[in-house]
Parts: C-alpha cells; sequence; structure tokens
C-alpha cells in the first residue's frame, strides 16, 4: 500500500488550503471531511448512523445538525440549513444519510470505480460482501510487516491494523464493506488528476 500515506498528507493540506477560498457549503463540507484523510467522509457516516437510533437511515435536522457539531464541523446554522435543504430533495423535512454520503464523496469516474471494486472483491476472500481478517489470510502478507518480524504484533494485529485504515476512525469494527473501501479511496482518489495514474497505483497496490 505504498504511497497512499503520503497521498493522504498531500490531500489533507490541498483541502486545508481551498477551504479558505471555498463557498460552495457542499464543497466546504467534503473539504473539512477531507482535511482529516481519506478516512474523514467515511468518519461522518459513522457518527450519523450512530445516531440514527430508529434505523431509518435518515435524519432530520437537528439530528444532522448534532451529527456535524459531534463530528468538529466548524459550521453555522444557516449554512447547516442551506446544506440540508439541498440533500433534503422532496421537502419532508428528512435526509437519506447514504445518498449525503455518496454526494459528499469527491466525484470519481467510472473507471476508478470499477479498480477500487476489482481490489476490494480481491479482497473479500469469501465473497460475502465484508471484508475481515479472515479474508486477508492468504491476499496479504502479515511477515513482511516490521512490527510483525520484531516480534511486538501478532499476524492478526497486523491484519488488524491493515483493516483499520479503511475503517471508520471512531468505530472500528474489523469489517470493511464496500462503502467503507470506496469512501476511503474516494479521498485518495481526490488527491490524484489523471485516472490512469490513479488506477495504476492500484494495480501496483493490489497486484491486480
Amino acid at each position: 500500500m505504498a504511497g497512499t500515506a503520503r497521498h493522504d498528507r498531500e490531500m489533507a493540506l490541498q483541502a486545508k488550503k481551498n477551504l479558505s477560498t471555498c463557498t460552495d457549503p457542499i464543497e466546504k463540507l467534503r473539504l473539512q471531511c477531507l482535511s482529516r484523510g481519506s478516512a474523514g467522509i467515511k468518519g461522518l457516516g459513522r457518527v450519523f448512523r450512530i445516531m440514527d437510533d430508529d434505523n431509518s437511515r435518515s435524519l432530520d435536522f437537528k439530528e444532522f445538525l448534532k451529527g456535524l457539531s459531534d463530528y468538529g464541523v466548524m459550521i453555522d446554522k444557516a449554512e447547516a440549513q442551506e446544506l440540508f435543504s439541498v440533500f433534503d430533495k422532496d421537502g419532508s423535512g428528512t435526509i437519506d444519510f447514504d445518498e449525503f454520503l455518496v454526494t459528499l464523496r469527491p466525484p470519481m469516474s467510472n473507471a476508478r470505480k470499477e479498480i477500487i471494486m476489482q481490489a476490494f472483491r480481491k479482497l473479500d476472500k469469501s465473497g460475502d460482501g465484508v471484508v475481515t481478517i479472515e479474508d486477508l489470510r492468504g491476499v496479504y502478507n502479515a511477515k513482511h510487516h516490521p512490527k510483525y518480524q520484531n516480534g511486538e504484533w501478532t499476524e492478526d494485529r497486523v491484519f488488524r491494523s491493515f483493516l483499520d485504515n479503511f475503517d471508520s476512525p471512531y468505530d472500528k469494527d474489523g469489517q470493511v464493506t464496500p462503502e467503507e473501501f470506496t469512501n476511503y479511496y474516494a479521498g485518495v482518489s481526490a488527491s490524484i488528476d489523471t485516472d490512469v495514474y490513479f488506477i495504476t497505483m492500484m494495480k501496483n497496490a493490489w497486484k491486480l
């Protein structure tokens, strides 16, 4: 996975820089998330999911405001209201947060989405749509990890640390869904200009 940490830092710095001149509320929120690194958007998604007490997969304005505030997003109420109304397309007073996250993700070409899913399918050995430690055995070699080599970590600990890259920063459950994997790479993708370079990076990283 060489290179992603560097891209992550570059992207976070770029997002912070762009924030100072940005006026569009959606782009502003996107940049605030990306300034935390590739997992930023996914982390916001997890905060919303925790707040969705009745499992309706939707949020009203009060929940939306609280979610943003819990995640430490700097936004005033008027801006949040404007954002909310963009997502509340049918004027029902609630927003679907899956749709919200998809809109918030930096736009990606189909070619990029496809290569991300190829990498996910390679990792998802059992084919059940979720990547776990069990899936990683035989796909990812933990024995090259410096902390495994010096005896500090077990093989499972190396696998877990690897999954944590893609898992949400605030609720690491050791399982990675296609949505989380795509959200992570949407962040990485935002720092890479050309499809060709992104696809080459993915192919090299995942030996596709």
